[in-house]
């Protein structure tokens, strides 16, 4: 699979260290560690951080051929809170670098992967819609990944509008649910209902230790989760988010994405950090 990821590239702040991550670049990381041809579209500032970012972001394996350097801004940071069950809240300081990334050529993508914080910048929505129209036999994967202050209801139906597949949280489908004035008496009906009303080929509801909830093809699945002493979930969704893509890419029954994902979610969140180490063994199902 080739697939063009354009989004976030920021050190988290928690507990006086500072650890590469974001969104966009957690996904990256983690999709190119399942074997996949990522181009990350994203950028850092001219400075001391900024550098530290790429290389950093070499360091882990992925590709820094499209990650900007700007004057603009400064590389992005987010101060990062875990509370006493690993949860993390968010505090987004911008402006910052990846809301000035810029297009280049690309080897036509399978997918084009965005989430939501950086199109809260116009700039970044225009760049985004040029992206889909340089590439539009792309499908478009949105893991919504809401962050406070960080999205307006009319932004969000956009992107959800812009979709082929959507993965969200239990949180995340309230959110929705609250936005466009809908109401479910199931998560399996929700997904049907969003699912036609946007055209989506896929969707998956991600629950914690309660697992997910996916609709593909029009079948409906629960899979159970994976109990772990958790470290963090810092990363876990979006590592979540690569191991779906991964399954629904290559066309794998439902129930076997949504196990596949549970684990590398799980595994993640066992560990310190965004982009923990994990081996192939340990994603066996």
């Amino acid at each position: 699979m080739r697939l063009a990821s354009l989004g976030e590239i920021l050190w988290d702040l928690i507990d006086g260290q500072e650890l590469l991550g974001g969104a966009t670049f957690n996904f990256s990381i983690q999709l190119s560690r399942l074997g996949h041809d990522v181009s990350f579209l994203s950028a850092v500032g001219d400075d001391e951080r900024g550098r530290r970012a790429i290389e950093t972001a070499s360091r882990l394996g992925l590709s820094t051929k499209f990650i900007r350097t700007v004057k603009d801004a400064p590389t992005g940071t987010v101060s990062v809170v875990l509370d006493a069950r690993g949860q993390p809240s968010y505090e987004i300081h911008r402006p910052a670098a990846y809301d000035f990334v810029a297009l280049a050529p690309l080897d036509e993508p399978d997918w084009i992967y965005y989430g939501t914080l950086q199109f809260t910048e116009p700039r970044m929505r225009a760049v985004l819609l040029d992206l889909i129209r340089r590439y539009p036999q792309a499908r478009r994967f949105y893991d919504i990944n809401l962050r406070k202050h960080s999205y307006t209801a009319k932004l969000v139906m956009e992107l959800l509008q812009r979709a082929s597949a959507v993965k969200l949280n239990a949180d995340e489908l309230a959110h929705v649910q609250q936005m466009a004035g809908t109401s479910h008496s199931s998560l399996e009906s929700f997904c049907r209902d969003y699912a036609s009303r946007f055209h989506w080929d896929a969707v998956c509801v991600t629950r914690g230790e309660r697992g997910c909830a996916i609709l593909k093809g029009g079948e409906f699945v629960e899979v159970g989760g994976i109990p772990v002493d958790v470290a963090d979930t810092v990363g876990a969704g979006d590592a979540f988010a690569a191991a779906f893509l991964h399954g629904l890419d290559a066309c794998w029954p439902s129930a076997k994405t949504g196990a596949f994902a549970n684990r590398l979610g799980a595994l993640v969140a066992s560990r310190p950090g965004g982009v923990p180490a994990w081996s192939w063994n340990e994603l066996e199902i």
